[in-house]
């Protein structure tokens, strides 16, 4: 399965530490037998709430996203990892789905193309968007 992680480590560390923080959680995936389709450093920003961690708060905070395939063991095993990490102000893994179907967002495609019920584009996608949009 494809996963996506967000990763908050306290500001003003050195990019050293990011660098290492990233390399751990690869190499967990790469030992399992995962594969990392890649790392995004998105610099320091603020959050989105006051976040309290290891008795301080902290109001900003440096953001990485890793995408990475593996099975739901590696993946409970990147989260138990981090959550022990006290460089870590907070994480969140998102199950993107199967490797195929989470990039078949990335081709350019029209909305009315034919397309199978739950694929981008089909009209169960256009449904559920336009509820969404209305309710806002």
């Amino acid at each position: 399965m494809l996963y996506e992680l967000i990763g908050v480590v306290r500001p003003n560390r050195p990019i050293t530490e990011i660098k290492e923080i990233t390399r751990t959680t690869g190499s967990l995936v790469l030992a399992a037998g995962g594969v990392v389709r890649g790392i995004t450093n998105w610099g320091n920003f603020l959050l989105p709430k006051p976040a309290r961690k290891q008795g301080a708060t902290y109001h900003q905070g440096h953001y990485f996203i890793l995408r990475f395939d593996s099975s739901a063991k590696t993946q409970h095993a990147v989260r138990r990892t981090l959550g022990l990490d006290p460089r870590m102000i907070r994480y969140s893994v998102v199950k993107m789905g199967k490797t195929q179907w989470a990039f078949a967002w990335n081709k350019p495609r029209s909305l009315e193309a034919k397309s199978e019920p739950g694929e981008p584009g089909s009209a169960d996608i256009k449904k559920r968007f336009r509820s969404i949009i209305i309710r806002l």
